[in-house]
């Protein structure tokens, strides 16, 4: 792994030493965060987090050129850049030199993914972004990426591994469909100032940012879940899992959350408060079905009180998974049936004396109706039983009243 990271080595050698473009955003390029969230989910190995040492960003033809490996394990401040891809390289316009993140040119694409870095630290999960600034060149840049973390010794989260897309605009020309995209992309986190960065400003980012980011890690899941639909329950589960995350972070920051649901044109509800939850993380076009099932396992982990990150584990582990949550749910939220009013009055009316008796055959239900006729004498003349049972409930209930 050291020789993957040593970042000054010649790269003449591999594919990317040619004449670099930079890549444009949308279409397969529009899935360069997926990809590479995907590839560290495959390290997890059941863990919570993937090993440093299985990492080698310079083996990745995918997206290595467009990735950085910042090391924490020395300085929080100013961490080790210990690999820096040839694309990004090329975009700071500084191919060697960058030791450390005080090297890193300020507007550069590199200086834009310092400030959710501590956020990934302390929430030991990944974290996916989208904005627009001007770069050191004043080309308006629009970029698209995700920071994962690693650790070194399976417990602290002391490697951040972040992989970034962009595409340059002339100014004051960007193009109407270059804007769509950007509105619907994958989180919204604002721009951080335009200044070399301050690491510890990560810690004191506006509530509204914060939530843009617990936001960006559950859309990145439940994109990534969308890829894997048909192989296994696991991602659909941490997407989920992400969306309660997610949730909670609304509830302690319910001026941020209702700015949020404003600007993504999304309704609250007072009555099913979770749905506006999985709409902005699984998108309001998403089937509805599956929306109104996300959402009663939503109000589900809140009512059992599921604390933060665990709620993926607690559907793998519930007997029958996902559905039979849901099941549990509707189940508790479902109005208590109303009175059987026939059978009170069958109650009510076995308590009643008899006028007279007879035989007569009409079956052998508890309760009949007879249709008589009466005769010139006056006396009651049987014809028929009635054996319409909505007919006999309703008399039944007439005659208890």
């Amino acid at each position: 792994m050291d020789s993957a990271y040593d970042f000054n080595r010649d790269e003449d050698e591999d594919d990317f030493a040619g004449e670099f473009l930079p890549p444009v955003i949308g279409g397969s390029e529009r899935r360069m965060h997926v990809r590479a969230y995907e590839y560290w989910t495959s390290l997890l190995n059941g863990r919570a987090c993937p090993s440093i040492h299985d990492l080698d960003p310079a083996s990745i033809s995918d997206f290595g050129p467009h990735s950085v490996l910042l090391d924490f394990s020395r300085e929080l401040d100013n961490p080790t850049v210990t690999y820096l891809g040839r694309a990004l390289r090329e975009e700071c316009d500084m191919l060697y030199g960058i030791r450390t993140v005080a090297d890193v040119p300020a507007r550069s694409l590199v200086s834009r993914l310092t400030d959710p870095c501590m956020q990934i630290i302390a929430n030991r999960a990944p974290i996916g972004f989208e904005a627009e600034f001007t770069n050191h060149r004043g080309l308006p840049t629009l970029y698209r990426g995700i920071l994962m973390p690693f650790s070194s010794d399976g417990d602290t989260i002391d490697y951040v591994y972040g992989v970034i897309n962009w595409k340059h605009a002339a100014p004051d020309a960007l193009s109407d469909e270059l804007e769509r995209e950007v509105a619907g992309a994958l989180g919204a986190a604002p721009s951080p100032p335009e200044a070399a960065p301050v690491w510890p400003e990560a810690e004191r980012q506006p509530e509204t940012h914060l939530l843009h980011h617990w936001l960006a890690a559950a859309r990145l899941s439940a994109e990534g879940a969308e890829q894997s639909e048909g192989r296994a329950h696991s991602a659909l589960y941490a997407a989920i899992g992400r969306a309660y995350d997610f949730a909670l972070a609304a509830d302690e920051q319910p001026e941020a959350y209702a700015a949020l649901l404003e600007a993504e044109g999304v309704t609250a509800q007072a009555r099913a408060p979770m749905t506006p939850i999985v709409k902005l993380v699984f998108g309001a076009a998403y089937d509805k079905t599956r929306l109104t099932e996300y959402a009663a396992a939503l109000s589900h982990a809140r009512r059992e009180g599921i604390a933060r990150g665990n709620f993926a584990d607690y559907l793998n582990g519930f007997e029958g998974g996902l559905k039979a949550v849901v099941r549990v749910e509707r189940a508790l939220r479902a109005p208590a049936s109303k009175p059987n009013r026939a059978e009170q009055a069958r109650t009510t009316l076995r308590a009643v004396p008899a006028k007279a008796e007879v035989d007569f055959e009409c079956g052998d239900d508890e309760f009949v109706i007879l249709v008589a006729r009466r005769t010139a004498t006056g006396r009651l003349a049987l014809l028929a039983p009635v054996t319409d049972a909505s007919l006999i409930d309703k008399a039944l209930c007439k005659a208890a009243a």
